[in-house]
């Protein structure tokens, strides 16, 4: 990976060049506890993208994988992250990318088109739905989750899957809890009508985290649901159908 200063904070970062001759950048923004590598790389969405000529790149956020690790929350705000996004941008001297996110990353990439709208080619939004709008992202006992002494210490279910996950994925823990407490920020909806960019909002039949897609489709001006037929907050990432909706979608923008 390659490292880059966002503001005096290290972020790591991949690279990748396009297969095909299309060449278009796309810039793909985790979810939380999670990594470039976890979300991305695994689940074959740098392999699919690449090989339908995108240029990738793919970032750790600012206190996961091999970005460097912040545990003051304020650190975390939603804007602070969607800048990371746009100074990789400025970094690698691009002007305009389609910006994708899943879940936290979804959180992050709105409020990069908000805060960036001429530079958000198409605005791409996976596992979140209208909790971008009525819900603040995962509940603040996760956070307590993180700093509890051990898996073992605890019995709900949400709780217990993103400690596994935090764990499964080598995560620094305290900073996953200052991330948590510090990146809780909605969008109204009159700032959601003004992301105006192509968007595409994918999001799991099965999926009890994110909200409805169809319902925070239906606030933006310019966007399109996509039901990712029987799949969870987890399983819809790396989904076949999430793919082929997302390069129909890139193909077919204006």
């Amino acid at each position: 990976m390659q490292t880059f200063s966002s503001n005096g904070v290290r972020i790591a970062y991949i690279d990748a060049p396009a297969e095909a001759d299309i060449d278009e950048p796309i810039i793909l923004i985790h979810g939380f506890a999670s990594n470039h590598a976890v979300n991305w790389v695994n689940t074959l969405w740098v392999q699919t993208l690449t090989r339908a000529g995108r240029r990738v790149l793919a970032l750790d956020n600012r206190g996961h994988g091999q970005s460097e690790k912040l545990y003051d929350p304020q650190a975390y705000d939603s804007y602070a992250m969607a800048e990371d996004a746009a100074n990789l941008l400025d970094h690698l001297e691009i002007e305009q990318a389609d910006v994708m996110g899943y879940s936290m990353g979804a959180r992050i990439t709105a409020h990069f088109a908000l805060a960036h709208p001429d530079r958000a080619r198409s605005v791409l939004l996976g596992g979140l739905g209208i909790h971008l709008v009525e819900g603040v992202g995962l509940p603040l006992g996760i956070a307590d989750a993180m700093e509890a002494e051990s898996l073992a210490d605890l019995t709900d279910p949400m709780q217990r899957m993103f400690r596994a996950f935090a764990e499964q994925t080598g995560s620094d823990l305290d900073a996953l809890a200052a991330c948590i407490r510090g990146s809780r920020q909605t969008l109204t909806r009159a700032e959601v009508e003004r992301i105006t960019a192509p968007t595409l909002v994918s999001v799991g039949t099965a999926d009890t985290v994110a909200g409805s897609g169809r319902a925070l489709a239906a606030l933006m001006p310019n966007a399109e649901a996509l039901d990712i037929p029987g799949r969870d907050h987890n399983l819809a990432v790396g989904d076949k159908i999430h793919k082929q909706g997302v390069l129909g979608f890139l193909e077919n923008r204006m």
